[in-house]
């Protein structure tokens, strides 16, 4: 049974630990994403391991016409809509099978906060989290690693305890501008190509 106090490990490291292409590609999403470290995206490649292994079984399941699988294909579906992970509007199994790490990985809270602009980068957001200057809803959250349901994203603010919810904070004021000056070259036209004549 183990000690309570040591946890066994949720995820899976890669098989080969040394393959460069996987370990640059690993690098450009820790780098991306602001993860503390390749631990916690193997975590995100585990849940998705588990999904998608899960659709194979109900698709195997769903061809030998078991009642049971079609319950539990739409519970799986339903819980992947609710978690966000899942956008269109009819899914099935092999839009499970389709999903990629990171789908998963947007759907944690430090980067739905960085996405938002709530934080000036994905690492910010981060710390911003882990002191407790976010809240969803009533409840404070201190995990940047957790998986925010798509209902909830409409909940997702300062805590109040925090200074930053104050709107008139200077680095609240310092992220609008910088999101007013993003919003503001997105929609400025693309420059002509030097030698066309204008």
């Amino acid at each position: 049974m183990g000690d309570p106090k040591f946890l066994r490990r949720r995820y899976d490291t890669p098989k080969h630990p040394w393959e460069g292409s996987r370990m640059e590609e690993e690098r450009k999403l820790l780098e991306r994403y602001g993860l503390k470290n390749k631990r916690e995206l193997w975590k995100a490649q585990s849940i998705l391991r588990g999904f998608r292994r899960q659709a194979r079984e109900l698709q195997a399941r769903l061809r030998a016409r078991e009642e049971q699988a079609t319950r539990e294909t739409a519970q799986l579906l339903a819980r992947l809509s609710r978690l966000g992970v899942l956008s269109v509007a009819s899914p099935s199994l092999d839009d499970v099978l389709a999903l990629t790490t990171e789908d998963i990985l947007r759907r944690r809270l430090e980067w739905i906060v960085f996405s938002r602009g709530l934080a000036p980068t994905p690492r910010g957001a981060r710390q911003w989290i882990v002191h407790g200057h976010f809240a969803v809803g009533d409840h404070r959250v201190t995990r940047p690693g957790y998986l925010l349901p798509s209902g909830d994203e409409s909940r997702l603010a300062f805590s109040p305890t925090s200074p930053y919810a104050d709107d008139g904070h200077a680095m609240r004021v310092a992220l609008r501008e910088r999101q007013e000056r993003r919003e503001a070259g997105a929609q400025a036209p693309a420059p002509a190509p030097e030698g066309e004549a204008s």
